[in-house]
């Protein structure tokens, strides 16, 4: 008899492109062993999954060798903003001043 598995989606995000792929995986498997039997970082080589924050539908994952997966779990694999979004706003608020010619 064939062990039991379940259905998972893993899912990456790089500048140039998105990727979700559904990867069937043994029940019982931890988020850690999924994302190794999902390929994902021979797509993207320049990640390092045992450094990479992971969540599952937006939740943080703390410990993904230890999470164990149900059926139908996404798994999102994060990466560095790359820039900080409230620098970045700033910024935008200074050039509308200065646009309407109002003191900093």
């Amino acid at each position: 008899m064939a062990d039991a598995s379940i259905q998972i989606e893993v899912v990456y995000a790089s500048v140039q492109r998105q990727v979700l792929k559904t990867v069937d995986v043994p029940t019982g498997s931890s988020v850690r062993q999924a994302l190794a039997l999902s390929g994902i970082d021979k797509e993207f080589p320049e990640l390092d999954l045992s450094q990479c924050a992971v969540g599952i539908f937006g939740k943080v994952v703390t410990d993904p060798a230890a999470r164990v997966l149900e059926a139908g779990e996404r798994i999102e694999i994060y990466r560095l903003l790359v820039a900080d979004p409230m620098e970045i706003r700033r910024l935008r608020a200074a050039r509308a001043r200065e646009k309407r010619g109002l003191p900093g």
